[in-house]
């Protein structure tokens, strides 16, 4: 029979935010996969767990995944923690979980602390519906893509990012976006930690001037539904009625068909639309 693998989230900065049960698994666990040893053994001194502990990273996961599954086929459990918050979350052990998943090991996720959803419910912007993006690409071409789709994002967006880069960051998301509502979180959970929601434009100014430090979680506004329609029919309303007509009747659409779809688009009766062009 095999073993369980456990995805244990770790505090992101406090440390009291550690569960019991985690703090349970980890000491019943035969083996703990984590992202930098030398940082998580300080979390393991900490609370007294004395399980062996193997480095699984960005840069062995495919080789040491396939070592830890041959493990967990053997029957150990096996808990994967990461540097800090929830594994799996723009994180490596995503593909160890796919490798979990294709040889038919459990998994199972202890909950815990994860600075995406700890910044969004501190951002006072809608949590309804949300993206969540991570760091931005660095390759430029990957880049451009993102941001063609957030740029008709609905939903609230959340992005991760380094202070050195964040200002640089802040200006792009200004260019591609507009002055959107923002709120960046820094030191989650800590000592000092500070929530400001401003604007992109505004945000991009102040830490121009005033550096950050620690990563930074970015909770953006998303588009603005009621702001889409205008453009729509800004656009629509910028062609004449018989040219928009024109568009749909080329295209096979009967006419009754196309005065309803004129009218829907211009945010008018059909019957204004029939009207005009009868006179």
């Amino acid at each position: 029979m095999s073993g369980i693998l456990y995805l244990c989230a770790t505090p992101i900065g406090n440390l009291e935010d550690m569960t019991f049960r985690v703090i349970r698994t980890l000491k019943e666990a035969d083996l703990i996969a984590a992202e930098d040893t030398r940082n998580s053994i300080r979390l393991l001194n900490h609370f007294e767990i004395r399980t062996p502990m193997t480095s699984y990273h960005e840069y062995n996961k495919f080789e040491k995944g396939r070592k830890l599954v041959e493990k967990l086929l053997e029957g150990q459990n096996i808990a994967l923690i990461t540097d800090a918050g929830t594994p799996g979350i723009s994180d490596p052990g995503e593909e160890l979980v796919r490798m979990c998943c294709e040889a038919g090991i459990t998994v199972t996720s202890l909950p815990g602390a994860s600075a995406c959803i700890t910044a969004l419910t501190i951002s006072g912007l809608s949590t309804r519906r949300f993206a969540f993006e991570a760091f931005l690409p660095t390759d430029k071409k990957e880049r451009e893509w993102v941001l063609e789709e957030l740029e008709g994002e609905f939903r609230t967006i959340i992005l991760y990012e380094a202070p050195h880069r964040l200002v640089k960051t802040l200006k792009l998301l200004l260019e591609r976006l507009g002055n959107r509502r923002i709120t960046v979180c820094r030191e989650l959970t800590k000592k000092y930690e500070t929530v400001f929601t401003t604007t992109l434009e505004e945000a991009a100014l102040y830490y121009g001037e005033h550096e950050p430090k620690g990563e930074c979680v970015l909770v953006v506004e998303g588009r603005s539904r009621s702001e889409a329609v205008r453009e729509e029919q800004e656009k629509w309303e910028a062609m004449s009625i018989e040219a928009h007509m024109e568009y749909y009747t080329s295209r096979g659409m009967a006419k009754k068909e196309a005065m309803r779809m004129v009218a829907k688009d211009r945010g008018v009766q059909k019957r204004e639309i029939y009207n005009y062009l009868e006179r």
